[in-house]
Formats: C-alpha cells, sequence, structure tokens
C-alpha cells in the first residue's frame, strides 16, 4: 500500500458500535505510512476510548470544539481541513449524516466536514441498524451528501448488533482502505480545482436529478434485509475474471477496440477477494488500477487473454468472463504504420474470427467448475441471452442490458437479468458493485 506513504488523512468517528473497528483501521493506515489525525464525536467516546485512538494515530484526538489544547493555532478545524489529502468518516452514525447533511457544526468532527476545501475527497461509511439506515430521512441525507460531493462506503448486510440481519454493518477495513486508495486515485488524475468554486447546479437540482437512483436504493436496500452475512464464503475457491477490452492490432499504431471500461469485472474482483476467493483477474488495456490483494494479468488481444484463461482455467473453480472480447481481429495486421498515401482513398482490412473464449471453457469445464458468461445485448435481449447459454455450454450468463439509461460500457451503474437452465432473475438498476454482489450471491446458491 505505497500509494498511502507520506497521505495526510482525517479519520471521523461517531456514535456507532462499529467504532470500535476505528483503532484497526488508523492502525492499518499509519502501516502503510500514513499521516493521520483523528476527530471523534462525543458519542463516540462511548464505544472506543479517545486513548487508544490516540495511541495508534500518535496524535491528539480532537473530539471537544472548545478544548484549549487545539485553539493554538486560530481556527483549529479550518487549518486540519486544508491539512489533509483526504477525509474519511468511519464509522458515521445516523445523527452524524443529519448534521452534516444539514450544515449543523454543533461537534468538532461536523465542524472539520464541513471546513473542508471541496477539492478533497470525503468518504463517508454509515454504520446503524437496518431500519435506522432504510429510514427516508437517513436516506435523504444520503443524497444531499453525495450531492455536495462525498463519496458514501455502503454498508455491507449480515447479522447488526440488535440481533436482526440487514443492511448497515462497516466495511471490514481492506474494503475501506479500498475506497481511501481509489479516492486518492481519482483526485490525483483530476485537473486542480478552485476549492470555493461555486457549484454548477442547485441543491435541488441535484436532489431531482438523483431521485430515481435513491428511490432503487431503497428498494435494493429492502431486498437486502434477509440476506445472511456472505462474508467468506469463497474461501478455498479459486475465481477466474476477465475483464475490460481487447486491442486488436492494424498495424504499429493503431488498433480496433470497444468502449468496455472494465469496471464490472474489476468489481467482480474486489466482492470475490472480499468473499474470501483467491482471485486471477486477466485484465485488458484499461485506465482502473489493479485491486489490492488480486492477482492481476494485464493483456492485450483477444488471442492473449484466451491464452491465459484457458491456462488459470484448469485449476479453477469458477471463471466469470465479463470481458468485452473483439469478435474479430485483423487477418494480416502490419509491423509499422500504414501510410495514408500509399492506401488510396480506401483502406480495406481483412477480419477474421478471434477464439471464443467462453465456449472453450464450457467445453473444458468439469462437473465440479462454474462458467458464467455474459452478454451485452440491445434487443432480444433474453432470447438472445438463451441462445448464447446453450451454444456456450455457460452455467449461467448475465444479460446486460445496453439500451437502459446509465447501463452498458463505462457508466457506474448496471442493469442485469441472470439466465441459468430453469431460472430468470431481473434486477433493477444499480452500481455495478452491487451487480458484482448480486452475481456472486446467484452463483453461492446455484445449484441448491
Amino acid at each position: 500500500m505505497d500509494k498511502l506513504k507520506n497521505k495526510r488523512i482525517i479519520v471521523g468517528v461517531s456514535g456507532s458500535i462499529a467504532a470500535y473497528k476505528s483503532p484497526l483501521l488508523v492502525r492499518e493506515l499509519i502501516k502503510a505510512g500514513a499521516h493521520v489525525n483523528v476527530v471523534m464525536t462525543p458519542s463516540a467516546a462511548k464505544f472506543v476510548a479517545p486513548i487508544a485512538l490516540t495511541s495508534v494515530s500518535k496524535n491528539p484526538v480532537a473530539m471537544e470544539m472548545f478544548d484549549e489544547n487545539l485553539q493554538n493555532g486560530g481556527a483549529w478545524h479550518v487549518q486540519l481541513a486544508h491539512w489533509a489529502d483526504l477525509m474519511i468518516i468511519a464509522p458515521a452514525s445516523a445523527t452524524t449524516l443529519s448534521k452534516l447533511a444539514q450544515g449543523n457544526c454543533d461537534t468538532a468532527l461536523a465542524c472539520v466536514a464541513t471546513a473542508m476545501p471541496r477539492n478533497i475527497p470525503l468518504l463517508i461509511a454509515p454504520a446503524m441498524d437496518f431500519t435506522m439506515w432504510d429510514h427516508p430521512a437517513t436516506q435523504r441525507n444520503v443524497e444531499i451528501l453525495k450531492s455536495y460531493g462525498a463519496k458514501i462506503i455502503m454498508p455491507e448486510s449480515g447479522e447488526l448488533a440488535s440481533g436482526l440481519v440487514g443492511p448497515g454493518r462497516l466495511p471490514d477495513i481492506p474494503v475501506l482502505i479500498d475506497n481511501i486508495i481509489d479516492c486518492l486515485d481519482n483526485k490525483a488524475k483530476e485537473k486542480p480545482v478552485d476549492a470555493f468554486a461555486s457549484p454548477k447546479e442547485t441543491l435541488q437540482d441535484s436532489i431531482d436529478k438523483d431521485k430515481w437512483n435513491a428511490e432503487m436504493e431503497l428498494q435494493k436496500l429492502k431486498s437486502q434485509m434477509n440476506v445472511k452475512d456472505s462474508d467468506k464464503f469463497l474461501s478455498s475457491k479459486k475465481v477466474v475474471i476477465t475483464a475490460g477490452p481487447t486491442r486488436e492490432n492494424i498495424d504499429g499504431v493503431r488498433f480496433i477496440a470497444n468502449y468496455s471500461s472494465g469496471k464490472m469485472g474489476y468489481a467482480l474482483a474486489k466482492a470475490a477477494r472480499n468473499a474470501g476467493a483467491e482471485v486471477v483477474l486477466i485484465s485488458g488495456p484499461v485506465s482502473i488500477n489493479p485491486p489490492e490483494r488480486v492477482k492481476t494479468i494485464n493483456v492485450i488481444s483477444a488471442e492473449d487473454m484466451y491464452n491465459v484463461a484457458v491456462n488459470e482455467f484448469i485449476d479453477s473453480d469458477i471463471a466469470i468472463m465479463s470481458a468485452a472480447v473483439a469478435d474479430y481481429t485483423p487477418a494480416y495486421p502490419q509491423a509499422g504504420k500504414i501510410k495514408k498515401s500509399e492506401q488510396g482513398e480506401a483502406l480495406v482490412l481483412e477480419l477474421k474470427p478471434t477464439k471464443d473464449i467462453l465456449k472453450e471453457l464450457g467445453e473444458r469445464k468439469k462437473s465440479n467448475q462454474i462458467v458464467v458468461g455474459f452478454a451485452l445485448e440491445s434487443e432480444n435481449e433474453l432470447e438472445y441471452g438463451r441462445k448464447k447459454l446453450e451454444q456456450k455450454n455457460c452455467d449461467m450468463i448475465v444479460v446486460n442490458s445496453a439500451n437502459k439509461p446509465g447501463s452498458g460500457f463505462a457508466g457506474e451503474d448496471n442493469t442485469i437479468t441472470i439466465l441459468s437452465k430453469d431460472q430468470e432473475v431481473k434486477y433493477d438498476r444499480m452500481s455495478k458493485d452491487n451487480c458484482a454482489l448480486k452475481i456472486l450471491e446467484y452463483i453461492r446458491n446455484f445449484g441448491k
């Protein structure tokens, strides 16, 4: 985790029973070379001792806004906010979500979070009982915070402190670390912005735009309330995943490709890793950083991906072929650059079919192996999906609708239907991270 070395991170801790994980998060950040300052709410001290966080962070913990030890530099909360490369609030209680959404700065934590420059990432990881998480006020506050630019790390499902089962658990430390790294990476790629620039949209515009997504998330959460904790259910399993596009060379500087971003495959790799699997991610050329603790093999062409996938499949338990592999490749690629002046008015390319990776794995699979294919379709989606299921000898096909708003290549969401021999399960539009969880959940129950 060299990407965290010398990064300045503020960890906010609020009054949730999940606060017991906060020292573990701070410890991992310090071990990775980050500089950490902790800000707590008074109620957080009921769940974790401030001295524990002082000990692991090696810095005094800020909790009382008017603590004399904090007043040696004027507006200490503003100075601390501008010191940071990133702030993460983990856990964030329902009360803290409400305060931040409404700009209620009556705690040191709310003051610092509100003072954060708009070009510094603010991550918020809610943790509470699922009935509190599902409450319309909490969901509204989450959408408001998203409209402000905060990134919400969605809570996981499982058994809660109340004994109930549903969404509301603070994700494990590796998941929080991955989100921090992703945010820092994305920030590094962005152009500098004016920290005090006015937003281009009004708050009401942003809320209206996100209303449909908010309703969809609520339905998703309701459907998850009875889902049992799926942590580590892929332990001892090897999962092979393909992701992204392939590039088929025309000449030394040109190639045939598609718009696949690799986001779906990378989301699957992270979800399988979090479920305890040994993950091999075979990735075409993408602009996403490799997931932590995942063996990533980078390839370029369909031929490259075929060779690696066939080899890795031999001792695997599950293969998920989510890559957008080129169907055709130039029959006679040129070594150097093709000169326009030498081709005349038209350039004619002869293409030949690439090797069918999914069909090959379907033919090779043993009784103890599961093969999952993807089908991006724009019309007659289920008809083509079922045909592909049969022709490729897959166990299941994930049909991805190219015509649904926000779905398909490059976007953050997908609208999927999972097909198997005897089943058809449709899902509403959801994030690719949640699609990954649904796919793995389906695999878990496959054949039962």
